[in-house]
């Protein structure tokens, strides 16, 4: 019988995007290369835990969850993430950013300069730029400030941002346009922390990192994982946590790698292509498909 192995999430490294697995074993994705797992019959999904740590309950948690934590290690969690300020004394410097995702959607944002571009690709970020860079409780004072007078969110939901990878602009420099100007007008901003070092308009486009430059449009996007249903296709594309396969009769679904996190899933070598798993459609007129298929 096949090893089941958990999947510990998806992380952008220096090559792309390697899938992890409890234990430290990597799963390096290339695009053309196959993805393929079912998820293990009478399987439970189960709390992945908190920075490090196993969950101490073991509690089951939902299915649609993409935390994939029960509500004491979510908890725990959030309480040491920069972004809900449970770290206000961290010396590393940090970077202001405005990170674009499609036609009309624009967020502002942090990351430790140490990362670089990690986090914008975590996030999926088709175009980004830095805004500035200094301590972090001074970034957060500008993130906060542009949020207010650019109106500007500081998250935007995955389902919005997969939802419009299809009609992206082809042009690199109307993909810049938005953030573009929102950068014309932060700097012209006052209220600045003295201690923010501002930095140039200077975008950074991964339409062809995450390969939506080629990639078909997807048709719709798993909703979640169930024990027996499985995945086979071919990557397409991948941006932030999401896999773009191309399965059954070509047709391409978005798969969330946060849905994997905390199931039991199995190698499948021999299967052919398709997802057999809930799947919403993209577009409203299309039938929404529930169950297995």
């Amino acid at each position: 019988m096949a090893q089941a192995w958990k999947c510990a999430g998806l992380r952008w490294a220096a090559e792309g995007p390697v899938l992890m697995w409890d234990g430290g074993r990597r799963s390096p994705l290339v695009r053309g290369g196959k993805v393929a797992f079912a998820v293990a019959a009478g399987g439970v999904r189960r709390c992945v835990g908190a920075r490090g740590n196993t969950c101490p309950s073991g509690a089951a948690v939902p299915a649609r969850s993409a935390g994939g934590r029960c509500e004491e290690c979510a908890r725990l969690d959030r309480a040491h993430s920069v972004a809900a300020d449970g770290i206000a004394d961290d010396p590393r410097p940090y970077r202001v950013y405005l990170a674009w995702f499609g036609p009309g959607l624009v967020k502002v944002g942090i990351t430790a300069v140490e990362r670089g571009a990690a986090r914008l690709l975590e996030q999926g970020a088709v175009c980004f730029s830095w805004l500035g860079s200094g301590p972090l409780m001074a970034t957060r004072r500008t993130e906060e400030l542009l949020r207010a007078a650019l109106r500007v969110p500081d998250r935007i939901p995955y389902g919005v941002k997969r939802a419009v990878r299809a009609a992206l602009p082809e042009d690199e420099g109307e993909r810049a346009g938005e953030i573009r100007e929102l950068h014309a007008r932060a700097v012209e901003l006052g209220g600045w922390p003295e201690t923010l070092i501002r930095e140039p308009f200077r975008p950074v486009d991964h339409l062809r990192v995450f390969g939506l430059d080629t990639a078909p449009a997807a048709r719709g996007e798993v909703r979640e994982l169930v024990p027996g249903g499985s995945v086979s296709g071919e990557l397409v594309a991948a941006a932030g946590p999401d896999l773009h396969l191309a399965g059954g009769e070509g047709e391409v679904v978005v798969l969330d790698t946060r849905l994997m996190r905390g199931w039991e899933l199995l190698p499948v070598a021999s299967q052919g292509p398709g997802v057999w798993l809930p799947v919403r459609e993209f577009k409203a007129e299309r039938p929404l498909q529930d169950g297995l298929f």
